[in-house]
């Protein structure tokens, strides 16, 4: 069992965000904890410059009305919002928070997955942790 899980989440409906949370529940050591990570892609400059000053917390506030019915009824799970590069940042925060399992919704790979690389992908070949791919 695992003390500290990571199941990042999109808002897109090709991935099943809720088998991934599921496995985590079933692989959750007593007393561990499950935390939910969505990414937010960085804008380009040039489109930053054009937004409100608030845009990400607006957005983060969107993003969390979606994601929190999610996680209620489990236990020790929490929400965590963060921007940047989807593959890296994930892999970043399992490493900063001492993750111990990711678990990763991923769809089903097609052409352009085998050509450029999934985050699914960049995640299952970097992660220094346990990783278990949900499809």
């Amino acid at each position: 069992m695992y003390r500290n899980i990571l199941v990042p989440v999109s808002l897109d409906t090709d991935r099943d965000a809720n088998s991934a949370l599921n496995v985590a529940q079933t692989l959750c050591g007593e007393g561990g904890t499950i935390s939910v990570l969505h990414v937010v892609e960085h804008l380009p400059q040039y489109s930053e410059d054009l937004l409100p000053k608030d845009h990400f917390e607006a957005a983060k506030q969107a993003i969390a009305e979606k994601l929190d019915p999610m996680l209620e009824g489990i236990p020790r799970a929490s929400l965590d919002i963060v921007e940047g590069h989807s593959g890296r940042t994930i892999l970043d925060y399992a490493a900063s928070h001492d993750v111990d399992c990711i678990i990763v919704a991923s769809h089903r790979p097609g052409l352009q997955d085998y050509l450029l690389g999934s985050t699914a992908a960049r995640v299952v070949r970097h992660a220094k942790c346990a990783v278990h791919v949900v499809r």
